[in-house]
């Protein structure tokens, strides 16, 4: 397929409409909706927003942030030129509350459903490259299949959607509460 030309203009209008949801009366809004600098090859897709990232509107912006940021430094890309150049959105956007017993809850069908079409029209309009999945849930928009996470993390799954063609790579979730990244064989 042909390479689109960047269209800031619908991003933007895109991201508004994604800005001005508040169709989930289980949620905190308002929605996180990040435009990178450049128009990206790679998109960061995760599992809801937390508080913090509510208030100042930026992806990953607290302490599960810290850690995925430490993850690409360690690559020798910085936290601020990966934010400048990879769009990074999350399966819903708001974010979902608390958990009764901690952290924070996981969306619930219904949300994630009223979601999914920022999601899908965020992939055709960027029509990325690749996809960083990062944990089970956004891994789960990509690669349905019920397989262990040992067995996909940092692999390259080529997936179709609406005719765009990208790979998808599965990450853990960088959250303080993933036991999967303190598992000795992880």
């Amino acid at each position: 397929m042909a390479k689109l030309k960047p269209d800031w203009e619908a991003l933007d209008r895109h991201l508004a409409q994604v800005r001005g949801c508040r169709i989930c009366p289980t949620v905190e809004p308002p929605p996180v909706a990040a435009r990178p600098d450049f128009w990206p090859r790679l998109m960061l897709v995760g599992q809801a927003p937390g508080p913090k990232e509510v208030v100042l509107q930026r992806p990953f912006a607290y302490t599960a942030g810290s850690r995925l940021f430490q993850w690409f430094n360690k690559l020798g890309v910085p936290e601020e030129e990966f934010r400048r150049r990879v769009s990074m959105c999350a399966v819903i956007r708001c974010f979902p509350g608390r958990a009764p017993q901690g952290g924070d809850r996981v969306p619930n069908p219904l949300e994630i459903a009223n979601c999914a079409p920022y999601l899908e029209d965020e992939l055709q309009l960027i029509r990325p490259a690749t996809v960083l999945a990062v944990g089970q849930l956004a891994i789960k928009k990509f690669l349905p299949e019920n397989v262990p996470l040992q067995e996909r993390v940092g692999r390259a799954f080529p997936v179709v959607r609406e005719e765009l063609e990208l790979e998808v790579i599965p990450l853990p979730h960088p959250s303080g509460r993933s036991t999967w990244l303190v598992k000795k064989e992880n």
